[in-house]
């Protein structure tokens, strides 16, 4: 956790430095979509920072009341960050509109094309940073920061190919225009951020191909009779898994433990990205008759 928290502080401290500089070119120039770039970077130093408290407070042990743990802290900070990032992209698609009406033109094109290169490079580098740091620490946060500069590295794209339209057509509406599908794009990913984090407060179980994974690890396990109740759900980098393995009545507890045993240690090799708490229930017999 101590490494994301120093990678989530280095991209705070990169996207703040870019949100600056985009918001002064962006009220000299004018530009309905350089503005709405600087105001999507400043969300993405506010979530940052939120996302690092979040992680900070993962890391605390679980206690009396709280006995999972904060892993859920993932998901409520991915929901509400989902949220005001939709809120930001209806805010552009509202000033790309009014520019439209208003027919305001772009001015200081050339700084313009300037900031949004310099932003281009450091956002992809960002994203490369991120993606790196995520191989090494399975996290939704980091899931979440990655699609977010993800949006950011094509919108930028974006952006610079409109400026330069405006600069070499004259066709200065076309910035509002940009500007507009700009704002539909980030509330487009402003919601699938807000799902995924949604879907973890909500218990989300395993995925379909983990799942298919586990039952056949049961599944060819001659030793037990039948299993069922098999149940799962995700909470930050943990996945709590339950089932009832059902053994012949004959069987010692000693020798049914040990298979027990067998078959979490085969579940937690599935997969490295997570931490595993397994809770297995032996029955003699079928009890889900």
């Amino acid at each position: 956790m101590l490494a994301i928290k120093h990678t989530i502080l280095i991209v705070s401290f990169t996207a703040f430095l870019l949100a600056l500089l985009k918001l002064i070119v962006g009220v000299i120039s004018g530009s309905v979509v350089v503005l709405a770039s600087a105001l999507d970077s400043l969300f993405d130093v506010l979530f940052s920072l939120l996302n690092f408290f979040a992680i900070k407070k993962i890391e605390s042990p679980s206690n009396r009341y709280f006995n999972y743990g904060f892993g859920k802290l993932e998901g409520f900070a991915s929901f509400f960050e989902g949220l005001f990032i939709f809120a930001s992209g209806i805010y552009i698609i509202y000033q790309s509109v009014l520019k439209f009406i208003n027919n305001e033109g772009v001015s200081s094109i050339n700084q313009s094309l300037f900031v949004m290169i310099v932003s281009i490079i450091l956002t992809a580098l960002i994203v490369f940073y991120l993606k790196i740091a995520l191989r090494k620490n399975h996290n939704l946060i980091l899931q979440s920061e990655i699609l977010h500069y993800k949006t950011d590295l094509l919108s930028n794209l974006a952006i610079i190919i409109s400026l330069i339209i405006v600069k070499f057509s004259g066709f200065e509406l076309f910035d509002s225009i940009v500007g507009g599908l700009l704002g539909i794009y980030i509330c487009f990913n402003a919601f699938k951020i807000a799902k995924n984090g949604f879907f973890m407060l909500l218990d989300r179980a395993i995925d379909d191909n983990l799942f298919k994974s586990i039952v056949d690890i049961l599944d060819k396990n001659t030793e037990i009779t039948s299993y069922h109740d098999l149940k799962s759900r995700i909470s930050g980098n943990t996945i709590f898994l339950s089932y009832h393995l059902v053994f012949d009545n004959s069987i010692s507890l000693l020798d049914a433990h040990t298979i027990s045993n067998t078959i979490e240690n085969d579940i937690e090799k599935l997969t490295n990205e997570y931490k595993w708490i397994i809770l297995s229930h032996l029955d003699p017999y079928d009890d889900s008759i």
